[in-house]
């Protein structure tokens, strides 16, 4: 079994505090801040890197999938939109935004919607956040 880790650190309060993520792998070291979390400052947040984290393991499973039906794709690219607001009792992720768009040859519209349905439930990051409503767009380019 594999283990991934980051980091993060705060330092200060809520709103007049800052943070540093950052991921075990080295390839990314930055800030985030309540401005870069619930308005629109500088930085990262952590809604931003769990819908990284969300677009990449889908288009992963779903290449993976399309390729292991004989249809390996061209390209798969998924956009992923994390809905994070007020909730009764403070904050909460509400919903995930899975988008994406594929180009695979020889393969038809239906069939690669009834692939993408079964990436979006079998990824691990989607099995991860189950908790929360996932939606997906699927086409192909």
């Amino acid at each position: 079994m594999t283990t991934r880790t980051s980091s993060a650190q705060w330092q200060g309060g809520l709103k007049d505090g800052s943070g540093t993520v950052s991921l075990g792998s080295g390839s990314y070291d930055g800030p985030y801040s309540f401005n870069s979390r619930f308005e629109s400052g500088d930085g990262t947040n952590p809604e931003e890197l769990i819908a990284a984290a969300h677009a990449g393991c889908f288009s992963m499973a779903l290449s993976n999938m399309l390729a292991s039906a004989g249809h390996p794709p061209t390209s798969v690219k998924t956009d992923a939109a994390v809905q994070f607001g007020p909730v009764e009792g403070g904050f909460a992720i509400t919903r995930i935004d899975l988008t994406t768009v594929g180009e695979v040859p020889g393969i038809d519209e239906a069939e690669f919607l009834k692939h993408a349905e079964n990436a979006k439930a079998g990824c691990p990051v989607s099995k991860a956040l189950a908790a929360v409503e996932i939606t997906l767009s699927a086409k192909l380019a």
